[in-house]
């Protein structure tokens, strides 16, 4: 009896496994008849369609099959418009789900329902469609590597609760995806249902955790045949009005444009911006920068964040040096001094081509033009002014060639392009990529090799090549990598790149439990060891041993404990700022905590501290970020955040005199307050708020000299106030609302500030106070943009 019971459970494991690595198939059915988007699926079309059901768990409890009081049913009908998407989400208690009111593309508190959609079946891109219990959509471009959600695709869903759970119903239209002009359509496709209160999400077919690849396991849809799509053609004009006001001047201001889509079929589309309006994107936070390098700053700009995946391989890409700062300063005879400067580059135009072929070959192709822009010069005898050109009308283009292949590989070929009218500097960078994966996506060898030219008075090129290996299945995973960077490899006309001139080999080790314990919901301990060497001096410019290990608690509790040891002394290639000059780096010891309270309750906090300790006396760091946030409802909610951090006795160039490079040692403080407030008046209208207050100083009490070996000697004969007060203020506060599919109203309230001066004020209440007495720009700004859809109009009329 033992052996029989015995080998029926071998047959039900076998089994089991058997269909867990299987792909599950759908098949959509065609309809002629109009489905109404409403959340009761009465449609009988509904009713012959194939139902896919039999959810496992995806997180935490990878495999486990979904409760029978939780039971899930989909259905996918289609016809020449677009695919329908019905789901029953059965729940034995409807009170207790989770639907806070958030924006687009925010998640929140809340279950959610999702479909990823491939239409190229070829396990490397998913088109993301969420539709919260709330009724907020979220949508997204998914690869292995990033999760687009600034891409927003036009499309129709409804979610109600019902005595049994909830339903959700979606119309995504031929537009929102792309896939190939094949006869009969095979499609990967899968369906996520989060529960929230549990902190569980589910999956149709089944997306195996001790895989590394989660897009390559996607089912498969079939059935759809021989649609004949309508033209993509869609216009979004715009009109905004600006009123801005400050203590010397106002002026208002009255912009319109219009942006363009076109499916060229249905795989490649054409975005167009005639006469661009940003005016109401999330402001810029400006810091104090003390550092060699520029400011990262992020891309708020919908052009720039929307569907740009492909333009983003290899890292060539940052969208923020098109319309950024200009590229040259102008030159000043005597007595001539700047007063006016522009910050920023206005964008003329810009259209972006991308998609892919039936053969997985993906084409992208980006190209903008920026305007002439001068500096106002004048002379401070004569009182006379003139202007410079400071940047000439430029053209940025990005060309990319991506091959995918085996479900899982592709090979890319990218080309960034700068050209500026007349004698200034122009760039092209080209890249080749690889990423390899076995079939069982248990392995991946990826690498590349970039190549960089600048045209300038001397011109010069270099070259960037790395390789790496990993184990990207099981319980332990591993990667080995190396990388060279030559010293004149150039990247940061159309792209973004700090250190150079160096070469770099890398390991990690890491271990984590693929299914809750006794004890942890998840676990994950990565041990990593790091080492640059300057190719010229052959001395170590970073060098550290890194051990992380996080772990969540069934309370779903999140804790994260980092440790970093620089065993030896580095060098700072960069601090020093002249060619060919470092500074001596002590070794040091750093550590970092994070902190995450069950999202799920009304009030949760999250908190980070870290410390650094230099083999050097009274030199540390240390700092905390705590992120306290109260949900009164499902409709209001409040978050404050407070950054607060100390360099003691820092050390950093200020100046240069007879003696040569001056450093100062000096204490730093930074702190940044924001507060995120929101009140959703419905999903598609809300009020929000926006603000953040910053401020730090950088107080210089001893100089030294940089010496040829990278040491530093004092230098008391240097008296020169170089220290620093730095504040930033802004506010917005906006009312928004999406009045048609595609189609927003916001208006904008909004006031900013900033205050810098070479004298010290240690009064928190002091320096708020100067801020509001500096130069308080006010600005209010109506903007109304509208969704065309050309085959509605041209049905209409």
């Amino acid at each position: 009896m033992t052996k029989i019971i015995n080998s029926i459970a071998f047959f039900i494991i076998i089994g089991t496994s058997l269909l867990y690595g299987q792909k599950k198939i759908l098949n959509a059915k065609s309809i002629t008849s109009r489905i109404s988007i409403d959340g009761k699926i009465l449609e009988g079309e509904w009713d012959s369609a194939e139902t896919a059901a039999d959810f496992v768990m995806y997180q935490p409890d990878n495999g486990k099959p979904i409760s029978v009081n939780k039971k899930s049913e989909v259905k996918v009908i289609y016809d020449n418009d677009a695919v329908y998407i019905a789901a029953k989400l059965f729940d034995e208690n409807p009170s207790q789900i989770k639907k806070e009111i958030t924006n687009r593309d925010v998640f929140g508190v809340s279950d959610y329902f999702a479909v990823f959609i491939n239409g190229f079946n070829d396990g490397q891109q998913d088109f993301r469609f969420y539709v919260t219990a709330a009724g907020v959509q979220l949508d997204c471009i998914a690869t292995e590597d990033t999760k687009d959600f600034s891409w927003d695709a036009i499309w129709d869903s409804k979610a109600v609760i019902t005595n049994d759970g909830w339903i959700v119903e979606m119309k995504i239209p031929y537009a929102a995806i792309r896939f190939s002009n094949s006869d009969k359509q095979v499609w990967g496709i899968n369906f996520l249902r989060n529960i929230q209160r549990d902190v569980q999400v589910y999956s149709w077919n089944r997306i195996d955790t001790k895989i590394g690849a989660e897009l390559t396991q996607n089912g498969l849809l079939e059935g759809i045949e021989n649609i004949k799509t309508p033209t993509r053609l869609f216009f979004i004009p715009y009109a905004s009005f600006y009123y801005q006001k400050d203590q010397f001047q106002s002026d208002k201001t009255f912009k319109g444009g219009v942006d363009i889509k076109y499916g060229i079929n249905d795989a490649f589309t054409l975005d167009a911006i005639l006469v661009p309006d940003f005016g109401q994107t999330k402001f810029d936070n400006a810091i104090l920068n003390l550092e060699p390098f520029e400011q990262k700053l992020d891309e708020n700009r919908p052009f720039f964040t929307e569907g740009t995946e492909l333009f983003s391989k290899g890292n060539l890409f940052y969208s923020r040096r098109i319309g950024g700062y200009p590229s040259s300063d102008p030159a000043l005879k005597e007595n001539e001094k700047i007063t006016d400067f522009p910050s920023t580059v206005d964008l003329l135009n810009a259209i972006k081509i991308s998609g892919r072929t039936k053969k997985g070959l993906g084409i992208g192709f980006l190209n903008a033009v920026t305007e002439k822009t001068y500096a106002t010069i004048k002379d401070t005898v004569t009182n006379a002014e003139r202007k410079e050109v400071i940047e000439p009308l430029a053209n940025y283009n990005i060309f990319v060639l991506d091959q995918r292949f085996n479900q899982n590989s592709s090979v890319t070929f990218i080309n960034t392009n700068t050209i500026r009218n007349g004698s200034f500097r122009d760039a092209n960078v080209s890249g080749l990529l690889f990423d390899l994966n076995t079939k069982e996506n248990a392995y991946s060898l990826n690498g590349d090799f970039k190549y960089s030219k600048v045209n300038t008075v001397d011109d010069y090129d270099g070259f960037k090549t790395a390789l790496n290996f990993e184990k990207t299945s099981g319980k332990i995973r591993y990667e080995l990598s190396g990388k060279y960077i030559s010293e004149n490899y150039d990247v940061n006309d159309l792209g973004l790149i700090y250190y150079t001139n160096y070469y770099n080999p890398y390991a990690n080790v890491s271990y984590r439990i693929l299914n809750p314990t006794s004890v942890f919901n998840t676990f994950k301990i990565l041990q990593e060891a790091n080492l640059e060497i300057q190719n010229t001096t052959g001395k170590i410019q970073e060098d550290y041993l890194k051990t992380t290990i996080g772990a969540s608690t069934f309370k779903n509790n999140y804790y994260e404990f980092s440790l970093v040891l620089t065993p030896k002394g580095t060098f700072d290639f960069y601090e020093p700022r002249e060619v060919g000059r470092y500074v001596y780096v002590p070794k040091r010891i750093s550590s970092l905590f994070t902190f995450e309270l069950n999202k799920n309750h009304a009030f949760t906090v999250g908190l980070q501290s870290f410390f650094v300790k230099y083999d050097e006396e009274n030199r540390l760091n240390y700092g905390v970020f705590i992120n306290p946030k109260y949900r009164f409802s499902n409709q209001f909610s409040l978050e404050y955040a407070l950054d607060y951090s100390v360099k003691k006795n820092d050390r950093g160039r200020v100046d240069s005199d007879d003696l040569g490079i001056v450093f100062a040692e000096r204490n730093r403080e930074i702190l940044q307050n924001t507060l995120v407030g929101k009140f959703a008046i419905s999903n598609r209208m809300s009020l929000n708020l926006d603000v953040r207050y910053y401020w730090s100083y950088a107080d210089n009490h001893e100089f030294f000299t940089l010496q040829d070996d990278g040491y530093l000697t004092p230098n008391p004969g240097y008296n020169l106030n170089k220290n620093r007060n730095f504040n930033s203020w802004n506010l917005d506060l906006s009312y928004s609302w999406w009045f048609a599919p595609g189609s927003e109203m916001i208006l904008l309230y909004r006031n900013y500030a900033l205050e810098e001066t070479n004298q010290i004020e240690k009064s928190l209440s002091n320096n708020f106070s100067d801020v509001f007495n500096s130069n308080l720009t006010n600005i209010i700004s109506l903007s109304i943009r509208y969704y065309i859809d050309y085959n509605v109009v041209k049905n209409k009329f």
